[in-house]
């Protein structure tokens, strides 16, 4: 069979759903507007009753009990056992007390810690629906958040309570944890007995994870109890391939799924540990992976730069696995990162839409300057902007299709990103002749000029090559004679010099000239999301204000 061209999507009806508040499957898009679904692989046959916080937890027997599930920064360490515990005495607090019925929307707020992760397994094993925010999103984009997915009731750390406090969304339950009240959620009475998962179907809606639109309207994307597994029976298992022992740790929030995968669900999945922590500043991560022998980590591209000039000062022997998404990994900081550690970077393209990672590739397979190959369980491929396949070697969009896809709560956007039944993901890329996907850009981040097609992250990848250059961002500024110019912000190592000329030289030393931007200009920093992704739509607008 031609792995280009997949088979059907899972025909099978939909289960009978345990939720009794059926908003967010009433709510999924039309079943024409969903893209194809693939279940390929034998692990990917999930029978059709399945609660995947029980399959995370429930798997363990009095041997595993024993095993350290999550710890923290502080020196705070939680078994197995105990984490089953809590978990089923906040499911029983939310089912009793808070009198949250299965399919209810709660948003989760708080730092990464693990009672943020045991509230979230337990609203997955209590049969709601869980919304993990960012600690950092303010009251407005909260209201937006509650209004949009209709949340009845939230799990709030005391810490973050202020700004959703401030939000005032009609009707919301409010429940605190960590605090000296006797309503927190850590105080209030519970059976200290076993929760028994509810029964939902496979494709019963386990979360919602917004992101951000680009016309500052949040999308939901809807995910089932058997995509929470999928991508740790696809990426995870065949890519990654964790061990009981590993320990994992990195950046991402658990408000963002990149953490979500590669700090709850994958070492869950395997018995392995995670270190949470709630400050993971690159040179926090390092501290933490030396203190803690961690050994699997995830984080952006731009922490591992910003790593290499602490090596030095940390061990960091422990690592066997370091992943890399969020954004394009440029060559120059997977070179870099391996010639400093002799760790290859396990890159990846993932998206909020498909939940994890699904291009990517390990060890030896690895080839720098490209992402990898699609993971066993999804397909890709390069197409027109009319739905064509392009040759090899020629750039296109990104289309991919897998046991996981796209479907947004109510939103119009759904036939934008969803087309013949392939998830579009708004990349431009160029599949290789031997198989392997090489990014290009963001398809809104090509730059025309003069005729010419310049991918902003290639030259980002040349500045970036230069020794005082720490970061760097390229985006296209309109021009009357041509289209457009190319304009780079770059971050110096302190001390450089800021040398306009200079640089652009070095980039003519790198690229054609028609690369190399017309104009360089200096910051301090660069804007980045509270997961780290380059805002690359802030400098756009600055520049149209220059």
């Amino acid at each position: 069979m031609d792995p280009m061209v997949p088979t059907r999507d899972d025909t099978r009806p939909p289960s009978t759903s345990a939720h009794v508040d059926t908003f967010a499957r009433d709510h999924l898009p039309p079943p024409g507007q969903w893209p194809e679904l693939r279940f390929d692989l034998p692990e990917l046959q999930y029978p059709d009753r399945l609660n995947c916080a029980a399959e995370l937890l429930d798997r363990t027997d009095g041997a595993d009990a024993g095993r350290p599930a999550f710890r923290t920064g502080a020196g705070e360490s939680w078994t197995y056992g105990e984490l089953r515990a809590r978990v089923d005495r906040i499911a029983h607090v939310l089912t009793g007390d808070l009198g949250v019925v299965p399919g209810n929307r709660v948003l989760l707020r708080g730092p990464t810690t693990p009672w943020l992760a045991a509230c979230w397994l337990a609203v997955l094993k209590a049969g709601a629906v869980a919304v993990t925010v960012l600690a950092q999103q303010r009251p407005h984009e909260l209201s937006t958040i509650c209004r949009i997915a209709r949340i009845s009731h939230a799990l709030c750390d005391i810490r973050s309570v202020d700004d959703l406090v401030k939000a005032e969304v009609p009707g919301l339950a409010l429940t605190t944890y960590g605090g000296d009240a006797p309503d927190d959620l850590l105080r209030r009475p519970a059976p200290e007995t076993p929760f028994p998962a509810v029964d939902t179907a496979a494709d019963d809606v386990a979360l919602i994870a917004f992101t951000s639109g680009t016309t500052g309207r949040p999308k939901g994307c809807v995910h089932f109890h058997r995509d929470v597994l999928a991508i740790a029976d696809t990426f995870s298992r065949h890519v990654l391939r964790p061990r009981a022992d590993d320990v994992f740790a990195g950046s991402p929030p658990l408000g963002f799924t990149f953490g979500l995968g590669g700090l709850v669900v994958f070492p869950l999945r395997v018995g392995a540990s995670a270190l949470l922590l709630e400050q993971a500043h690159p040179r926090q991560l390092l501290a933490a992976v030396a203190e803690h022998r961690v050994s699997v980590l995830f984080t952006a591209p731009t922490a591992y730069r910003a790593m290499l000039d602490e090596l030095d000062a940390h061990d960091v022997s422990s690592l066997r696995r370091c992943v890399s998404a969020g954004e394009n990994l440029p060559s120059a900081t997977w070179r870099a990162w391996h010639e400093r550690t002799g760790l290859r970077i396990v890159n990846g393209i993932g998206a909020t839409e498909l939940l994890h990672i699904f291009i990517s590739a390990a060890d030896e397979d690895i080839r720098p300057g490209t992402t990898g190959v699609p993971v066993p369980g999804w397909y890709a491929r390069v197409q027109d902007e009319r739905g064509r396949p392009v040759p090899d070697g020629e750039p296109g969009l990104l289309a991919v299709q897998g046991p996981v896809g796209c479907r947004y709560l109510a939103d119009e956007r759904q036939r934008v990103y969803v087309r013949d039944g392939w998830n579009v993901t708004g990349d431009t890329y160029v599949r290789e002749p031997d198989g392997y996907f090489r990014y290009v850009a963001r398809a809104d981040d090509m730059i025309i000029s003069a005729g010419y097609n310049i991918a902003g992250p290639e030259v980002e990848d040349a500045l970036l090559r230069h020794p005082d250059v720490v970061e760097a961002a390229v985006v296209g500024r309109p021009d009357e004679e041509r289209g457009q110019v190319v304009v780079a912000y770059a971050v110096l190592r302190d001390g450089a010099a800021r040398d306009a000329e200079a640089l652009r030289a070095y980039v003519k030393s790198e690229l054609a000239p028609y690369k190399c931007p017309r104009e360089i200009v200096f910051l301090d920093a660069l804007p980045r999301t509270a997961t780290g992704k380059l805002q690359r739509f802030r400098l756009r607008g600055a520049d149209r204000q220059r």
